[in-house]
């Protein structure tokens, strides 16, 4: 069983910055597309930015140029850098893992972590 376990949230002041963590169990940042979501009270979660296997990278309209989603394979960690952050980005934020193993399809997510963004 995959484990997903996100850090780094916080209170932050418009304008600033926060990193979010994911680190995640059995070697799957290397296989896995991983991506990061966020859900804000009474909003539908959302994709925030992923990172497919193959390096290639995708981000929602709204955090384009502020967002920078990465990882780190040796680590086995997946990283979302938020600058420039918005009252309106306040929400928990998910790290999630999708892909296929031996023509099984799987997915898995983590428990969240809160970021909050003052005005």
């Amino acid at each position: 069983q995959v484990r997903l376990v996100e850090s780094g949230g916080g209170l932050v002041q418009a304008g600033g910055s926060l990193r979010l963590s994911c680190a995640a169990s059995g070697g799957i940042v290397s296989r896995a597309a991983m991506a990061w979501y966020r859900q804000a009270p009474g909003k539908r979660r959302e994709l925030v930015a992923a990172i497919a296997s193959g390096g290639t990278t995708n981000y929602e309209d709204s955090v384009k140029g502020r967002f920078t989603i990465s990882r780190d394979s040796a680590k086995n960690t997946v990283y979302l850098q938020m600058n420039s952050l918005k009252p309106e980005d306040t929400a928990v934020y998910y790290c999630n893992a999708k892909g296929t193993a031996a023509l099984n399809p799987y997915e898995f997510w983590g428990q969240g972590t809160q970021v909050t963004v003052s005005s």
